[in-house]
């Protein structure tokens, strides 16, 4: 039987209603209709209905969703039922603030490596993960059973560090270096360039009087 390829922008979505969830069993509640769902998240109640039926069938018609066990469901969907490791590579300014947020406030996917070329970095750890010299990338990887990447290098290494990560038997990667990475059949990849981002907020911060006029 072929298997149904999931739309990248439900798998987006996910763990917005995960969060949401979340936060109705933090409150104590137990049941919550699509209507309300929809509120809560910003989409229609039939484009939640429509992502969740890719993976079964969820909820109860005329009562809603139980909380806990669609949050139950989506983790397991996500793969967060169980320790998601992953790699950090490049110990600089932005690889060393991610670890430290990660550390404190992510449960889910914990960064149990970190790799840089700097002999200075190699050795040291930082909230009390140690980093590892590029070299033992492979290595590092397969002993620990690490399937997610991070990429927080300069543009110049970035493709040549996935490279190493894919062969390492990667298969997500969270690329934050300012250049393009593309994704493969086997490795899902995340572009995030922050100075992109900076400068298309600047035109908003700029105000009114940078805007052109229009007749």
């Amino acid at each position: 039987m072929r298997r149904i390829r999931i739309p990248d922008a439900t798998i987006r979505r996910l763990p917005i209603y995960l969060r949401v969830l979340r936060e109705l069993e933090d409150d104590d509640v137990a049941v919550i209709s699509s209507a309300d769902l929809a509120v809560r998240t910003g989409f229609s109640s039939e484009q939640i209905r429509k992502d969740l039926a890719y993976f079964g069938a969820f909820g109860v018609r005329g009562v809603g969703y139980s909380v806990s066990q669609l949050e139950d469901q989506l983790r397991r969907i996500l793969g967060l039922d169980k320790e998601v490791r992953a790699a950090l590579v490049g110990a600089g300014n932005l690889g060393t603030a991610l670890t430290r947020y990660n550390v404190n406030r992510h449960k889910d996917v914990k960064i149990v490596a970190i790799f840089d070329n700097d002999p200075a970095k190699v050795g040291k750890t930082i909230e009390g993960v140690r980093v590892y010299p590029v070299e033992d990338i492979a290595d590092i990887i397969r002993e620990n059973e690490i399937k997610m990447g991070i990429i927080t290098t300069p543009a110049s290494s970035a493709e040549k560090v996935a490279e190493l990560l894919v062969r390492a038997g990667i298969r997500a990667i969270l690329n934050f270096a300012p250049v393009k990475l593309g994704s493969t059949d086997a490795v899902a990849v995340r572009n995030i360039d922050l100075t992109l981002e900076f400068e298309s907020l600047a035109y908003y911060a700029a105000g009114e009087e940078k805007r052109p006029e229009t007749s």
